[in-house]
């Protein structure tokens, strides 16, 4: 019969490599998540949506993102965004820039909003 000791030591070694699988399926999880990013780069600069340069800073922040996240889900600490999640709509002529959202800006879109919608419903009736 075994001792207490052999018990703790294959406990131990249980533990261990346990840690090892989950770090080698991580590192696998985040190599075929690279893999997948850099693919869509590449045909984003095939099509001429960004340059190499983007594409090199798109990659990395996508990458740098998957880690935080990992590291995140790890630890279970889930803290809400200090604030919502910006959007901007661009045409196709257009630069992105960063832009403060206004009161009047505000109004103006749910006006926008509103009048849409009221139109839709126009659209959906005359069916």
């Amino acid at each position: 019969m075994p001792g207490f000791g052999d018990i703790v030591q294959k406990a131990f070694y249980l533990g261990v490599g346990l840690a090892s699988y989950a770090g080698e399926k991580a590192g696998g999880k985040l190599a075929e998540l690279r893999s997948q990013v850099q693919k869509l780069a590449d045909e984003m600069v095939a099509k001429g949506e960004m340059n190499t340069e983007e594409a090199r800073r798109f990659v990395e922040d996508m990458m740098k993102q998957a880690q935080q996240s990992q590291s995140s889900n790890a630890t279970s600490d889930k803290t809400p965004p200090s604030e919502p999640r910006r959007i901007e709509i661009l045409e196709e002529d257009e630069e992105p820039t960063v832009k403060e959202a206004s009161t009047e800006n505000v109004d103006d879109l749910r006006r926008q909003v509103l009048e849409m919608q009221d139109e839709l419903k126009k659209l959906q009736r005359d069916q």
